[in-house]
């Protein structure tokens, strides 16, 4: 698929998703916020736990997502550190215009300071793939899955947030992201591509695992490649 098909996939996804939360409308629900309250505040007794496990992921995707977008913000005009923000409040929402906007990038020029090392690094992806294993884990263990499927068809927050939990999943391979990011560390091998876009979640997880180090251009340090 062309990367130009793609951005108008992203597009189209963004916007019909949008008007989706629209017309649930589920800020106009009371048990809305009466939910959010309890997953704020850990009454973690008056939620299902595959909710619990679900809410606390969608602040492990955008960390997914960033250390993939910090990297390529050096290299965009976007703001990639506001879309992340965005993103930890309003999901997919905030995250989609950053991945259709952007512009292909596969080179990396510039410092490789401290925060990206961060994220660059090993340990950022084992923590993440540790943090999700156990919420998974405490859902499997102890949530109920014929009530949460009830209540997924019933409350409009459960829904969307559901919803948009998978398609953080469906837009990680499908932007030119994860493309440009494997190009950045000189990975060719289409296998693993589809690798990490066949294995949801923990594709993903798996290559933050194990990705070679970013490889620095030099040209604008005055430097010989």
């Amino acid at each position: 698929m062309k990367r130009f098909s793609r951005r108008i996939c992203v597009g189209i996804i963004w916007f019909g998703f949008t008007l989706y939360i629209l017309w649930l409308a589920p800020l106009d629900r009371p048990e809305s916020f009466t939910l959010l309250r309890h997953l704020l505040t850990f009454q973690l007794d008056q939620v299902n736990s595959y909710l619990v496990a679900i809410f606390w992921m969608m602040g492990v995707w955008p960390m997914i997502y960033a250390c993939l977008m910090f990297a390529d913000g050096r290299m965009q005009k976007l703001p990639a550190f506001l879309y992340f923000l965005v993103s930890n409040g309003i999901g997919i929402v905030g995250l989609a215009p950053y991945l259709a906007l952007r512009k292909r990038s596969q080179i990396f020029i510039g410092q490789v300071d401290w925060f990206l090392q961060l994220l660059d690094s090993h340990f950022m992806g084992v923590f993440l793939s540790l943090c999700t294993i156990g919420l998974l884990s405490y859902a499997l263990l102890t949530g109920d899955w014929p009530n949460f499927i009830e209540q997924w068809r019933t409350i409009p927050f459960i829904h969307l947030i559901t919803l948009d939990f998978c398609l953080m999943a469906v837009l990680f391979p499908l932007s030119p992201l994860l493309d440009d990011d494997m190009a950045r560390r000189n990975l060719q091998n289409a296998w693993v591509f589809w690798s990490i876009a066949l294995l949801p979640l923990f594709g993903a997880l798996f290559y933050l695992c194990l990705r070679p180090p970013l490889q620095v251009e030099a040209r604008e340090q005055g430097e010989t490649p």
